[in-house]
């Protein structure tokens, strides 16, 4: 297999293979995904609706995928928090309400695995897809799998990705693979 493309986003930059191609005095995951994604022209309006999460999954992978056909990409993504951020936001849309109304718009997001069905709309990817809560990034555990998904012909490429995101401290590290 071998890594064709990669994207990193953190500390208020995308860097797609090795070059920063959008950066932001924001601190802020909300405003930063905002303004990256009106300078980057990108053009899906459910990203507005997305939880912060699938957000920063969208990014680094639209950085890689753009507009290409990737029918037959899977996905194999990773984190430590699974969808924690949401799941507290979640919650306090429960707590803050007199009667049990808790918002239907937030508790779509209370599963992290969300971020890559996101990702599979867009491109209208119709492969393997797997989301795993792993304790630290482990880049040899998703290639593994990930050449399991090659080998098997059920797709022709794979996007892997490290999205870890709670509160404001977030990290992505997304990167194509090919046989």
């Amino acid at each position: 297999m071998k890594k064709t493309d990669t994207c990193n986003i953190e500390s208020s930059k995308i860097i797609l293979n090795d070059e920063i191609i959008f950066e932001s005095q924001t601190e802020n995951f909300s405003d930063f995904a905002k303004e990256a994604y009106k300078s980057l022209e990108l053009n899906y309006p459910k990203f507005h609706k997305m939880d912060n999460l699938s957000k920063l999954a969208f990014l680094a992978s639209e950085m890689i995928l753009k507009n290409n056909d990737h029918s037959k990409t899977a996905l194999v993504f990773a984190n430590k928090s699974s969808s924690l951020d949401t799941d507290f936001k979640y919650q306090e849309s429960i707590n803050s309400q007199e009667n049990y109304f808790p918002s239907p718009t937030v508790f779509v997001y209370t599963l992290p695995n969300i971020c890559v069905g996101e990702i599979s709309i867009k491109h209208k990817m119709q492969t393997e897809n797997a989301f795993f809560v792993l304790d630290e990034f482990d880049e040899n555990f998703l290639n593994t799998y990930s050449a399991q998904i090659l080998q098997s012909g059920k797709a022709e490429k794979v996007l892997c990705g490290w999205v870890e995101l709670y509160q404001e401290s977030y990290k992505a590290f997304v990167y194509l693979l090919t046989t």
